[in-house]
C-alpha cells in the first residue's frame, strides 16, 4: 500500500464509504450531529483514494454517565481490501489524540460484533452483552479512557 495520510474532512466526503461498508443495503449515511461545530470527521487515504473514515462527537456515554467529557466513535469503515494495513488503526489513534486534546476523558462506541476484536486490540472494553441494531445487526458497547493530553488545549 502508499503512504497513508489521516485527514480532518467535512462530513461529505465519509458519506460514500460509510454508504458502501456501513449501509450496503440501503439506510441513513447521513446522521444528526455530523454537521455539528464540535464534531470532527477523519479520512484515512492512500494518494487521492479514501480508503478509511470515522466521526467523533460529543455525547453522554451510557455506561459512564459521569465521565466529565464523554465522546462518541460511529461511522467507523475501511475499504475491504486494505483490512490489517494499519488505515483503522490510524484512524482511532489520530481520533483518539484528537479528542485528549479537546478534554475528552473517554471515547465509547456501538461496535459490530464482528469489529469487536479490532477496537479491544485498540485498548476498548466490552462493557455491554451483545444487542441488535434494527437493520444493521448484532452489536457490544465499548469504550475507552483517553489519557489527558500533552498537547495545548484546543477550543
Amino acid at each position: 500500500m502508499s503512504s497513508l495520510t489521516v485527514d480532518e474532512v467535512t462530513p461529505e466526503i465519509t458519506y460514500a464509504l460509510r454508504g458502501a461498508v456501513l449501509r450496503p443495503d440501503g439506510g441513513d449515511i447521513v446522521w444528526a450531529g455530523d454537521e455539528e461545530q464540535a464534531t470532527f470527521h477523519l479520512a484515512a487515504r492512500t494518494g487521492d483514494r479514501v480508503v478509511g473514515v470515522v466521526r467523533f462527537s460529543p455525547a453522554p456515554c451510557p455506561w459512564r454517565p459521569l465521565a466529565r467529557s464523554p465522546w462518541q466513535l460511529r461511522g467507523m469503515a475501511t475499504e475491504p481490501d486494505v483490512r490489517g494495513s494499519g488505515a483503522g488503526r490510524a484512524l482511532v489513534v489520530e481520533g483518539l489524540a484528537r479528542v485528549a486534546a479537546r478534554g475528552g476523558d473517554v471515547v465509547w462506541c456501538d461496535a459490530r460484533v464482528g469489529a469487536a476484536g479490532f477496537y479491544e486490540r485498540m485498548g476498548f472494553t466490552v462493557v455491554t452483552d451483545e444487542f441488535e441494531k434494527t437493520g444493521i445487526g448484532p452489536h457490544v458497547g465499548m469504550l475507552i479512557d483517553v489519557p489527558p493530553s500533552t498537547a495545548p488545549r484546543s477550543s
